[in-house]
Parts: structure tokens; C-alpha cells; sequence
């Protein structure tokens, strides 16, 4: 089953940087900005993690919740926020449940190896709790700024 546009978003709890439970329940009535990226402290992962850090003021403006989610641990996660300042949560997804419901694991490539990973999507979910958009295989430096000017002109 492909997730579409106007798809009830897949619900999810997990664990943030301090072993805080994040539900995604619990964010209704606010968009929120869910991005998978593979590995903390790699370079497209830094890149788009920072893309967020440095447009977060006005993503919060907006009332938009941004969440990181990757299958790094949560003292992984923390490593990485306090090294770039990001204000923003990531979360563990160590077994991939998360982002094999929104069908962001699957196979990859690198060096001519193929593996298994966290593909970078990005999706956005409405305050109702609906998938509003859909970013598939994004690159990493310019889509923080895509998805801010997207939100701010829908």
C-alpha cells in the first residue's frame, strides 16, 4: 500500500534524544514536519539537519513541529543535537517500524554495495492528522527550505 496525499498518517510513539516518549497522537491540531534521514553526524544528514536548525524560528512562527527520525539510538541522537545546536527532536526508530510504515526503508545503494536503510522522505502532516505532502528522496541541502516555502505559500 503507497501512502498518498490525504492518507490518515501512520501513528507512531517513540523514544527522543532523552528517552522522552514522542506520540504523534498527541500533535494533533499542529502541522507537523517528519523528516527520515539515515545516520547522525554523516554529511547529508548534517546538511539537512542544520537546513532545519537554521530556518526553525520560522517554522515555529508557524506553529509547525519539525521531528528528525533515524535509526540511530537515543544517546546517538543526543551526540548529534548537541554538537550542531539543533533545536528540533529526533527520534529513534532502532527496528525501522516507523519508517517501514511510512514507507521510508527499503533498499539503497552506495559504492556499488546494496543494503537496506532509512531513505531520506520528508512528510508533512496537517493538524488534523492527515498527510498533506509528500517529499521522496530528497537531497539534503535544499529541501529544509523547500518544505518552509511550501508551507508558508499553502
Amino acid at each position: 500500500m503507497t501512502l498518498q496525499i490525504n492518507d490518515i498518517a501512520p501513528d507512531f510513539s517513540l523514544p527522543d534524544q532523552d528517552n522522552n516518549l514522542v506520540h504523534l497522537a498527541d500533535l494533533k491540531g499542529k502541522t507537523v514536519v517528519l523528516y527520515f534521514y539515515p545516520r547522525d553526524n554523516t554529511p547529508g544528514c548534517t546538511k539537512e539537519a542544520c537546513g532545519f536548525r537554521d530556518r526553525y524560528a520560522a517554522f515555529q512562527t508557524e506553529n509547525i513541529v519539525i521531528l528528525g527520525i533515524s535509526g540511530d539510538d537515543a544517546k546517538a541522537h543526543g551526540k548529534f543535537i548537541k554538537k550542531f545546536d539543533l533545536p528540533f527532536p529526533l527520534l529513534s526508530d532502532i527496528d525501522h517500524q516507523v519508517a517501514i510504515a511510512y514507507e521510508s526503508y527499503g533498499m539503497k545503494k552506495f559504492m556499488g554495495k546494496e543494503y537496506m536503510g532509512i531513505l531520506r522522505n520528508t512528510f508533512v502532516i496537517n493538524p488534523e492528522g492527515k498527510i498533506q505532502k509528500i517529499y521522496l528522496s530528497v537531497k539534503p541541502e535544499p529541501h529544509p527550505e523547500q518544505v518552509l516555502k511550501d508551507l508558508l505559500s499553502s
